[in-house]
């Protein structure tokens, strides 16, 4: 993908080239970027031994290895150049892993990793056997919890800072958490809970969209940095413990006094109150691009032994032009050309291909409703909010809300689509249960990134939406191999099923199932291969293309083999289940998780039916999978091509 002239990439160019010299010479390849701070740092307490000068330096080495490394490997830029002088000031002031820096989400977590000894090995950074792109306490004791999906680091940040008040240890707990995340309700559950208790709580709020109005920002930063100064805090909580002490008045005397701030400060910090009205003490808005003024607020944050917020303001994508005019185009990027900002990605995608069909249905059916929750662009519905703006809802990192928000449209006569990764549809379980499928209402949920994906980790594949749906009764599930069965599936869901339905999509382009050969009924099922075959292949989705081509291989080598190719996987059309009971082996090849699986009910089936054969399923067994790459995941479960053929020439083998 290009960026655009509209967006003065090349008005830029030129101090791009300005900023990255310090740091990355792309005049002399082979020349790297100053780290000469970067390499002494193998502990977090390194870095107390940098001064001011030196800490601003270490942040600029960091932003260069960060673009460096993400443009070879793929990652999350934006929003890990927005935290790097927040990221210092963090392992300047605390004691890793003594104190818990619990990062929420994760993706921003690429300067703590450097300074928490993987530097040398974040070249490897989504790589197989290489460093997570979040954070993983398999890889370090730094890592407090491993991450990957929202709103999380503030209950269990508030959960290991009472652990550690119950034992007696005056360690800190710190929650890093974004205002997206804060669109997530599970961030408020924490906080009311949270501010009833003392405890050693630091939650840091990064915002890097709210701006402060003109007429009281200054005013309001000023007072910010003055406020963030332990000596004031201190002065603070003095004069609170004097006054109580007055005879007869003190109490009345600190609260009156107690008042007046308050009703000063909502007048000035008009964004505080909702934060200490929940028991929390606010500290903010500051510069999160200033590690000194950063380093004052947290010393001081420390002193209160009270839970505290400290609202810090930054930019994402700061220190790479390309990514801070775009932070969303450059949020979770494959890689990309660092003097021109382009991405090395297919012009073409299951999520582009939905989002503009979608877009073609709503223009002639005013019913039509898009949902995302935060995702509109790595969903494809970006066409649609800006033809339809009225008809599209991102609800934010809601998965739960939008689920029953979907429902209410259903409920009013609109046909909602919910457009919605696999790995964050499992948080929104209840909803889908409680408030869609009982009432059997009418809703579409697209499943984008079903099956494996690259590069970002157990927290992010797509390996239990088949069989967490395939508990919930009255529901239907296509999963589609081409786009074409895509556009016709989802037609399907929205004009011709009752209930809730799905339509699962893999990561990435369309694998050429047809150019291989196969033709297509886009009906419940396929199959392909002689009638009186004893040996069946079944599978579906993306695992069709690889089932197709073990199948022609092990025909073109002498094996009478049928494959029987699922596309409505729920409820299973019992007619596929037929075509396989005259077989002496059927081999079932599954991109998720084998208990719950479609697998299983189809052997299921099978020995209802008295089948007599060998059914072989092979699935991932009872296991989360690490990252690496799809063609990997695929070898290392058994479920590409080479693995398929090997496995049923074994199995023929073997029996004779």
């Amino acid at each position: 993908m290009k960026k655009d002239n509209e967006r003065g990439k090349s008005d830029i160019n030129s101090n791009i080239q300005r900023r990255i010299a310090s740091f990355y010479s792309v005049d002399k390849p082979g020349v790297e970027f100053d780290d000469k701070l970067l390499r002494k740092i193998s502990t977090p307490s390194d870095l107390k031994k940098l001064n001011l000068t030196e800490l601003n330096e270490l942040a600029a080495e960091l932003r260069g290895a960060i673009i460096k490394n993400v443009s070879k490997t793929g990652g999350h830029l934006a929003s890990n150049l927005g935290v790097v002088e927040l990221t210092i000031a963090l392992h300047y002031c605390f004691d890793s892993p003594r104190d818990s820096i619990v990062w929420d989400v994760g993706h921003q977590c690429y300067s703590h990793k450097m300074l928490t000894g993987r530097y040398r090995e974040f070249s490897t950074l989504r790589q197989p056997g290489g460093i997570s792109g979040f954070t993983n306490p398999n890889e370090s004791i730094h890592d407090v919890f491993f991450s990957g999906h929202a709103s999380t680091s503030i209950s269990s940040a508030f959960g290991i800072a009472m652990a550690n008040k119950i034992k007696g240890r005056d360690n800190y707990a710190v929650a890093v958490i974004g205002d997206g995340a804060f669109t997530g309700g599970m961030a408020y559950e924490a906080l009311n809970n949270a501010g009833k208790e003392r405890s050693n709580l630091i939650v840091i709020l990064n915002d890097n969209e709210m701006s402060i109005s003109e007429n009281v920002g200054s005013f309001a930063q000023h007072l910010a940095v003055i406020k963030a100064r332990p000596e004031y805090l201190q002065f603070k909580a003095g004069t609170e413990r004097i006054l109580k002490k007055i005879p007869y008045v003190g109490d009345d005397l600190a609260n009156d006094i107690f008042k007046l701030k308050t009703t000063i400060k909502k007048a000035v910090y008009r964004e505080s109150t909702m934060f200490e009205d929940l028991g929390f003490r606010y500290m903010g808005p500051l510069d999160g691009h200033n590690i000194s003024v950063l380093i004052d607020a947290i010393e001081a944050a420390k002193t209160t032994h009270f839970p505290i917020l400290i609202h810090i303001c930054t930019k994402k994508g700061k220190g790479y032009d390309y990514a801070e005019l775009d932070p969303s185009c450059f949020h979770g990027i494959s890689k990309f050309d660092i003097n021109t900002g382009e991405f090395h990605v297919s012009d073409t995608s299951f999520s582009s291909e939905f989002g503009s069909y979608l877009l073609n249905i709503a223009k002639t059916d005013n019913s039509i409703c898009a949902i995302t929750a935060a995702m509109s662009l790595g969903t494809g519905l970006e066409p649609f909010k800006l033809e339809f703006p009225d008809r599209f809802f991102d609800v934010g990192i809601a998965e739960e809300h939008a689920v029953t928000f979907a429902s209410g449209l259903a409920k009013g006569g609109m046909k909602p689509v919910f457009a919605v990764y696999s790995a964050f549809l499992q948080r929104a379980y209840d909803q889908l249960v409680h408030d869609a499928a009982i009432q059997r209402l009418n809703i579409t949920v697209v499943i984008d990134r079903a099956g494996f994906v690259s590069g970002d980790g157990v927290t992010h594949q797509g390996i239990l939406d088949v069989p967490f749906i395939n508990s919930i009764p009255d529901t239907t599930v296509w999963s589609p191999a081409t786009y074409e069965e895509m556009r016709r599936d989802l037609k399907k869901s929205i004009y011709e099923t009752e209930g809730l339905s799905f339509v699962r999509m893999y990561k990435g382009s369309e694998l050429p199932l047809e150019k291989e050969g196969a033709c297509l009924s886009y009906s419940d099922f396929d199959v392909f291969g002689k009638d009186d075959s004893k040996i069946v292949i079944v599978s579906y989705g993306r695992l069709s293309y690889y089932a197709y081509k073990a199948l022609k291989f092990l025909n073109e080598n002498g094996y009478k083999v049928k494959f029987i190719k699922l596309n409505k996987i729920k409820p299973l059309n019992i007619k596929a289940v037929e075509e396989a009971e005259n077989s002496d082996k059927i081999f079932f090849f599954e991109e998720c998780e084998k208990s719950g699986g479609v697998g299983e009910i189809f052997n299921e089936a099978l020995t209802e039916n008295h089948y007599k054969g060998e059914f072989i399923l092979r699935a991932i067994d009872n296991e989360f999978v690490e990252h690496s790459t799809v063609e990997l995941m695929l070898k290392k479960f058994g479920l590409d091509s080479d693995s398929m053929i090997k496995l049923i020439i074994y199995n023929l083998g073997i029996n004779g």
